[in-house]
């Protein structure tokens, strides 16, 4: 509800300040367009700044997982609603994100747990 107030009042403030009486479609043009730009510098600096990390290709694999499952899990919780299949909720959404996370999370460890057993005998035969 937050989210469709701060959007009614955005559209408000543009009609008053500049004067813009523009139709739904032209709006959406220039507010997305420049949401998305700004998404874009934003997300290239930082790629830019994670890809000189040791780690980098694992960091940009699983921001790029994460962004596709939460696409995924609000697209399964709006069908859910469309098709009343299940309840819409927010908390099923989260819970399968944490999902994830975990699953992630335990992947990561094992990789390290591996990683440093292999540098261990690296260390130990040379």
């Amino acid at each position: 509800m937050a989210m469709a107030d701060a959007v009614n009042e955005i559209h408000d403030i543009l009609i008053d300040i500049f004067g813009f009486h523009m139709t739904d479609k032209e709006l959406h043009f220039w507010i997305i367009g420049v949401i998305g730009m700004f998404t874009f510098l934003v997300v290239y600096f930082f790629f830019k700044w994670i890809a000189r990390m040791k780690w980098s290709i694992t960091i940009l694999s699983f921001i790029y997982t994460f962004t596709g499952m939460v696409v995924l899990v609000f697209a399964i919780e709006l069908q859910q609603a469309i098709t009343n299949r299940g309840n819409m909720e927010f908390a099923d959404a989260v819970a399968g994100l944490w999902g994830f996370v975990v699953l992630f999370m335990i992947y990561a460890v094992v990789g390290l747990i591996i990683y440093g057993f292999r540098k261990w005998m690296n260390k130990k035969r040379g």
